[in-house]
């Protein structure tokens, strides 16, 4: 099934390579195409990365004191990207989730079985976009935007392991997904309310091609923080609170999410975390 770039991460490689879906190559020209369309609509890499790149320095510099030459007085400010905890989960360590390929796989080609079939509407520039090179994709009366339909597979217990995690954590989606795609997919995969919070593109760094989930950034103490993620590239500056998970596209006989529950029962009541994610990460 094919990846595009509402859906997951883009790095500079994938710019130079032929179509990889996370290590499973692909030699279509098609869906070279279907791609490059869809990576001209959604992604200005240029701009992502400066911003990135800029956020990355700030937060590794330190401001000089002020009256010395040279100095800059700056103000500290509250850029923390979630909200305050809530009571309920006072006390709670926080649990950061990724969405596709760690809880769902989507694809723009149909699928018989999909879960869900969610409508993405696609704004901007249609008209340098030859609507035949789009399989699926309905030009919209007004000639300015395209109608996509996602195909999501959900991934085998997923709904117990939200469930359960729900009870013992803050949970937070974070995705570098496209929100106008992963906000109605986490409608619908979050029955229960587990997600607290949901952090999309927009609060990842680009660095070094990839989207990266800044921790710090959360502000939650790191101690008491974990993120499960199928990409090591997502948690790079965080790497060992990171509970790594198999990438899931169709395998409905995986057991992972399954297998994490008493894992995170035993997590949600130690001390050390990171004692207990260091003998998980060494298995």
């Amino acid at each position: 099934m094919d990846n595009m770039s509402i859906i997951t991460q883009v790095s500079k490689e994938e710019l130079r390579t032929p179509l990889r879906e996370k290590g499973r190559l692909s030699i279509s020209s098609k869906k070279l195409r279907q791609r490059g369309i869809l990576r001209t609509i959604f992604c200005c890499l240029a701009h992502g990365e400066d911003d990135g790149e800029q956020a990355l320095s700030n937060r590794n510099n330190t401001s000089q004191l002020p009256g010395s030459k040279n100095s800059t007085t700056q103000t500290p400010v509250n850029h923390h990207l979630l909200p305050e905890v809530k009571v309920q989960d006072s006390g709670k360590k926080c649990v950061v989730i990724d969405l596709d390929e760690t809880l769902v796989h989507s694809s723009f080609k149909p699928v018989s079985n999909a879960d869900f079939i969610i409508p993405v509407e696609i704004d901007g520039n249609v008209h340098q976009v030859r609507v035949c090179d789009v399989t699926g994709w309905e030009k919209r009366q007004d000639g300015l935007s395209l109608l996509a339909q996602v195909y999501v597979l959900k991934r085998p217990h997923v709904d117990e392991f939200l469930r359960r995690m729900g009870e013992l954590f803050e949970c937070v989606l974070f995705t570098a997904s496209l929100s106008k795609y992963a906000d109605p997919v986490a409608d619908l995969l979050d029955k229960w309310g587990a997600f607290r919070a949901r952090l999309f593109r927009e609060s990842c760094v680009f660095h070094q091609g990839n989207y990266v989930k800044d921790l710090s950034r959360l502000g939650r103490d790191l101690n008491n923080l974990v993120i499960v993620d199928n990409s090591p590239a997502s948690y790079v500056f965080h790497p060992n609170n990171a509970v790594p998970i198999a990438s899931w596209f169709d395998d409905m006989s995986d057991t992972e999410l399954l297998d994490l529950i008493p894992f995170f029962e035993r997590l949600s009541k130690e001390e050390d975390v990171f004692k207990l994610l260091q003998e998980h990460q060494s298995r």
